[in-house]
């Protein structure tokens, strides 16, 4: 899989983009966008958003999601979502769910047969947005992400933690991404709808939609990336132990997932038999007439038994557990506030063929 590809030029890019469209299958585009205390950044994205897509010759729309908000950024969204037009569609949760379950929000509220994940930062770039689905459809790809090769942070609270980061993923997921951080995707709508984002897992949606399609079918795109110019970044040297600790659980639910029971299982008769090895060391030496009650082994011989016994019975209660998960569906890892939804051939933007 070449990622090496060359960044389009500012001034071919968006002609390139426009005549790749006009011969991609017909299709209808939503663009998801989670904020979180980005008042100064609303009105500017939205006239970015329909500046790079003024073009776009097929139906596309803007679901914009609030994820608890407590600067302003919810109401900012409502008044200029009203002024733009109804294809741009403002979700707004409850209390702040952080960004996987606001883009998980979106995810489910749209209604397009292509899904473009960005920040609401402004530091992705829509008028990137056609050439991203271009390439996903003219190649028959379930993924393209965006690659920020130029990236526009500090290197040592953004640039170089997510260097570590991205390194760890790919040794762990054996996805051979560049920059797994980038929230600029585009994604086949039906292949990510089979997957559901929980806790911080956003960082590794290739890793997760690698469960549910071949890694052949995701590449990369270099993308333009801007520096912020309002509002302030919600990353930092903290994000990097959590994506060891999101590491760890993924590793766990990619391998035993949908089999908790051989990995405790696994864990229960290893250390089980290291117990039963000590105390049937123990006995023989008792046979021979070796005095063994004060003996340290006995008691860890015997903690080791009844704790690989409790990992094996965890097994047994993990299985059951994924197995009414399965039976019974999953459930969404938000709240939102009730808003009507559009018909299906209403409120989109663009010109319709």
């Amino acid at each position: 899989m070449d990622l090496s590809l060359p960044l389009d030029t500012a001034a071919a890019a968006p002609q390139r983009a426009l005549r790749q469209s006009q011969v991609l299958p017909a299709h209808r585009l939503s663009l998801v966008v989670p904020m979180f205390n980005e008042r100064a950044n609303v009105q500017p994205l939205l006239d970015d958003v329909r500046q790079a897509l003024a073009d776009y010759p097929w139906p596309w729309e803007l679901i914009v999601i609030d994820d608890g908000s407590t600067d302003g950024t919810g109401v900012t969204l409502e008044r200029a979502a009203a002024l733009a037009g109804p294809f741009v569609r403002v979700l707004r949760l409850t209390r702040n769910f952080r960004q996987t379950a606001a883009l998980q929000a979106g995810i489910d509220a749209a209604r397009g047969d292509v899904i473009v994940t960005m920040d609401g930062d402004l530091q992705n770039d829509p008028r990137d947005i056609p050439r991203l689905v271009g390439r996903l459809l003219s190649e028959d790809l379930d993924l393209v992400a965006g690659w920020r090769q130029q990236r526009q942070d500090g290197l040592w609270l953004r640039r170089l933690p997510s260097r570590l980061a991205n390194r760890l993923i790919q040794r762990t997921t054996g996805l051979h991404f560049h920059d797994l951080g980038c929230s600029l995707k585009a994604f086949r709508a039906d292949v990510l709808r089979q997957v559901r984002l929980y806790g911080e897992m956003h960082r590794f949606m290739p890793a997760w939609l690698a469960t549910v399609t071949a890694p052949e079918r995701m590449v990369e795109e270099p993308v333009n990336h801007r520096v912020r110019h309002a509002g302030s970044s919600k990353y930092g040297l903290s994000r990097t132990f959590r994506v060891i600790t999101d590491l760890l659980a993924m590793h766990f639910f990619l391998n035993f997932g949908s089999r908790p029971g051989h990995f405790f299982g696994g864990v229960g008769l290893a250390v089980s038999a290291l117990g039963g090895l000590v105390l049937a060391w123990l006995g023989w030496l008792k046979l021979q007439g070796e005095p063994i009650g004060t003996r340290p082994l006995l008691a860890l011989g015997f903690f080791l038994v009844i704790g690989g016994l409790q990992f094996l019975t965890t097994g047994v209660v993990a299985e059951l557990l994924i197995r009414i998960y399965y039976d019974r569906g999953q459930a969404a890892p938000y709240q939102r506030r009730p808003a009507a939804s559009p018909a299906d051939d209403e409120a989109w933007g663009g010109d319709r063929p």
